[in-house]
């Protein structure tokens, strides 16, 4: 094994301080966000009694990413990353804030939400296009692999703990909690981050104008091309599978719970494999193997068609979630595709496509449900993911 073949330690990771300060503001942001969108659809119900405008407030701080990223994104590299980064977390902080103090009608809050939500793929990818910069050789995928991971969990927390804020506060003041977690995100860039990183890239012209010029030119890369999809491609097809895996266990007469159960595996088994792949595997074999693990994300869901007992149903699909590790195995050819000037709307351009997809398919994978069954629904995702293989290998 060389010294290049070597995996990175979360020591040598966590040792960077520019890391450590965005690794904090990041996770306690998207932990906000997830507590903000959760108690915000809970205020919009109790005022509305409309499902339907609860189910709007919980996405307008998704869908508008994609105009986002794709009209805003070269902004990325044409702004320093530590004013653009603080100024974005705080602005969502005062966003948070007018929820939680000002009573709004239902549209002018949704819309306010939709309007900052657009920016968060500027941010995303300007965080980590300083990550590339400040991260070399396996450091920045194991980097990348942290990143990840918390992000994951503070989702996950971010909703958990929105359900206990708001049945023993109130949804405004879960508001002005996750106000505090955006100041405070703020707070840690500004400290953290150096008052310069690389020179941006020269302004092109309009904004707009540029991030659409830039994205199309992305997206005709070839190598990229290929690259973006194998990325997008497995997310949006498990993320369909997770969709269904409520009314998969109600159809196989689970008990009420395990609906939560299923939805939590892959996510664990993403964690673990992560973790494993990420600190002890090494960099060469973590691209060779890439494929295998797509593959390992799909195959799983196959393995439903058995209809086996909950506890097993469970542990295939923990098994399916470590197959996410697949990503690891890209992230240095991803880095080195990016062309100069480009690499944070790159970024951008990746989050924005993960966003929409994530949410195109659940609507597939639920139609298809709808007209068959949620179980071949499910084993259909798991197919196409593996077919995803080859473009990995690739």
């Amino acid at each position: 094994m060389t010294v290049t073949d070597r995996p990175a330690t979360y020591r040598e990771v966590f040792a960077e301080r520019t890391f450590r300060a965005l690794f904090v503001a990041r996770t306690l942001a998207i932990g906000a966000n997830a507590l903000q969108i959760f108690a915000l659809s809970v205020l919009v119900y109790a005022g509305t009694g409309s499902p339907l405008l609860s189910a709007l407030a919980f996405a307008a701080g998704f869908a508008p990413q994609f105009v986002g990223g794709l009209l805003l994104g070269s902004l990325t590299d044409r702004l320093r990353p530590r004013p653009l980064i603080t100024i974005g977390y705080a602005v969502e902080a005062v966003l948070a804030a007018v929820l939680g103090l000002v009573v709004l009608p239902v549209p002018i809050s949704l819309g306010l939400v939709a309007a900052i939500a657009c920016w968060t793929p500027v941010f995303a990818g300007s965080a980590a296009r300083v990550i590339a910069e400040r991260l070399t050789g396996d450091a920045y995928v194991l980097g990348r692999s942290v990143s990840s991971m918390s992000s994951s969990a503070a989702q996950l927390l971010g909703l958990a703990g929105g359900g206990v804020a708001v049945a023993a506060l109130g949804p405004r003041p879960a508001l002005l909690f996750a106000a505090g977690l955006h100041v405070v995100a703020a707070v840690a860039v500004r400290l953290g981050l150096p008052a310069s990183v690389k020179q941006p890239a020269p302004d092109r012209g309009g904004t707009v104008r540029d991030s659409w010029t830039g994205a199309i030119s992305l997206l005709r890369d070839r190598v990229i091309g290929r690259l973006l999809l194998a990325q997008w491609l497995p997310a949006a097809f498990v993320v369909g599978a997770e969709a269904l895996f409520v009314a998969y266990a109600a159809r196989r007469g689970f008990p009420a719970a395990a609906g939560a159960v299923l939805m939590g595996a892959p996510a664990a088994g993403m964690f673990l494999g992560n973790f494993v792949v990420g600190r002890f595997l090494r960099p060469s074999l973590r691209e060779r193997y890439a494929a295998a693990f797509v593959v390992l994300l799909g195959a799983p869901l196959i393995g439903l068609v058995l209809s086996p007992p909950l506890p097993v149903a469970a542990g295939l699909l923990v098994l399916a979630g470590t197959g996410f590790a697949y990503g690891l195995g890209l992230q240095r050819a991803f880095l080195e595709a990016a062309p100069d000037g480009r690499t944070g709307q790159l970024f951008a351009l990746l989050s924005t496509g993960l966003m929409a997809l994530q949410g195109l398919g659940p609507l597939v994978f639920g139609a298809l449900a709808e007209v068959t069954s949620p179980l071949l629904a499910i084993v259909t995702a798991g197919v196409a993911t593996v077919l995803v293989a080859p473009l990995v290998r690739r």
